[in-house]
C-alpha cells in the first residue's frame, strides 16, 4: 500500500501455514481425543499489530470520539486480519468483517 494507514498486521504465520496448523490441530485432536493446540496454558500468538498514533489521533477528532475508543477501533481491526478477515476483497466480505467490528467494539464497552 503507497499510502499512510492507520493499522498494520503482520501475522507470524503464513495463511497457508495458518491453515496447515488447523488441518494438523484437527488431525491430532480426533486421533487421540485432544490436541497439542487445546491446552488452556499454551497461547499461539497471532502476530504483530502496528498502530499509527498520529493517524489515530486526527481520526479520533475526525469522529468525535476519544483517542482511546480509536485505539481499541484499530485494535479490533487489526486482530480481524490476523484471524483471516480481509476488507479489501469484496463488499459482503467488508460487510461481514464491519459487523466483527461492531461487535467486538460493543463488548469492550
Amino acid at each position: 500500500m503507497d499510502k499512510t494507514t492507520d493499522v498494520l498486521s503482520f501475522p507470524l504465520l503464513c495463511a497457508k501455514e495458518q491453515k496447515f496448523g488447523r488441518a494438523k490441530a484437527s488431525l491430532s485432536r480426533s486421533m487421540s481425543g485432544t490436541s497439542e493446540l487445546d491446552t488452556p496454558d499454551r497461547s499461539l500468538p497471532l502476530g504483530d499489530i502496528v498502530v499509527n498514533l498520529h493517524k489515530a489521533k486526527r481520526q479520533s477528532a475526525e469522529n468525535g470520539i476519544s483517542f482511546n475508543e480509536e485505539i481499541n477501533r484499530l485494535l479490533i481491526h487489526g486482530l480481524l486480519h490476523l484471524v483471516g478477515y480481509d476488507h479489501e476483497q469484496s463488499a459482503y466480505l467488508r460487510s461481514k468483517m464491519e459487523k466483527k467490528e461492531v461487535e467486538l467494539l460493543g463488548s469492550t464497552k
